[in-house]
């Protein structure tokens, strides 16, 4: 469970950041790591609802 909540935190503090910065490029390499760790989570929720 901790994994989860790390994911969740980290998730939406790189999306806040994305949107904040102002170079396109570091922002969608940044919106790409929150989709990745999306997937993570996902997987993580999908077993442990299991």
């Amino acid at each position: 469970m901790a994994r989860i909540a790390y994911l969740r935190e980290k998730i939406a503090r790189t999306e806040r950041l994305a949107k904040a910065i102002l170079d396109q490029q570091i922002a969608q390499r940044l919106q790409a790591f929150a989709a990745e760790c999306g997937a993570e989570l996902q997987v993580l929720t999908h077993k442990a609802a299991a």
